[in-house]
């Protein structure tokens, strides 16, 4: 244990914990397995950290889970730890909100300042990049990626992965535009933000196969920065596929 945790009455924490200074648990919280909180993080009465996941293959092997400095798990968060045939590490990151009765399962990891609202649940093996919003009560199908900066709209099933920056809405979910609102709100500049909507255009709006629209958008835009992550997610191994919008929503092209 770190000096200076702060745990008030009913809290259960298990001998491989290891709490950072001045994180609070506040009452009713249980902490167990070989679970790191961070510092000054703050845990609400009755949310769970480090239990064994739901996971009918787990047989108890010693696996484990992070929380973030500064992360705040509000009432009857369940994070839980992860599977040997996973990561093996369940890892929230640092300055996250993760609102009332979100679940988030084993082998999750969630980046730095993520938004969670009240109610989400999330499979096993959830990736969610930096700063991505997912509103209240969406579903994330188990291995989906979200990208840096996304935003998912409340009610939203989740079952294919999501692009940086990319905004997602609807059952189930189609992408339906950028996340202009989270680009502002991170200062990128208007050159960015120009060249990423000019690029969104051609993947997702334009007709053709997609394989070509990514190839032109390589071309003419692959030079700028956003441009260039959105094309590195895109690149990258995938279990689930990506979310189209509505209107290519059949194009089965692989990317």
């Amino acid at each position: 244990m770190q000096n200076g945790p702060i745990r008030a009455p009913f809290c259960t924490v298990g001998p491989e914990v290891s709490i950072g200074a001045d994180a609070n648990l506040i009452s009713h919280v249980v902490v167990d397995g070989r679970t790191s909180i961070g510092a000054h993080a703050v845990l609400y009465p009755f949310c769970t950290v480090g239990m064994a996941p739901q996971d009918l293959k787990y047989r108890g092997e010693p696996t484990g889970c992070m929380v973030g400095d500064r992360t705040q798990l509000r009432e009857h968060v369940t994070v839980h730890r992860g599977t040997v045939t996973g990561s093996g590490m369940t890892r929230v990151g640092a300055d996250c909100l993760l609102m009332a009765v979100v679940h988030v399962a084993h082998d999750c990891e969630l980046g730095d300042g993520v938004i969670v609202a009240n109610n989400v649940v999330m499979g096993g093996h959830v990736s969610i990049g930096d700063n991505a919003v997912i509103g209240g009560a969406a579903a994330i199908h188990q291995f989906v990626r979200i990208g840096r900066g996304a935003m998912v709209g409340g009610v939203s099933g989740v079952e294919a992965d999501v692009i940086p920056f990319g905004s997602v809405i609807g059952n189930r979910a189609r992408l339906a535009a950028l996340n202009l609102v989270g680009l502002k709100r991170r200062g990128f500049g208007r050159v960015q933000v120009h060249a990423l909507r000019a690029a969104f255009q051609m993947l997702f709006r334009a007709e053709g196969v997609f394989s070509e629209r990514l190839a032109s958008a390589r071309e003419r835009y692959g030079a700028e920065p956003l441009v260039a992550e959105v094309l590195a997610f895109i690149d990258a191994p995938s279990k689930r596929g990506l979310i189209r919008t509505a209107v290519h929503a059949d194009d089965e092209a692989a990317a």
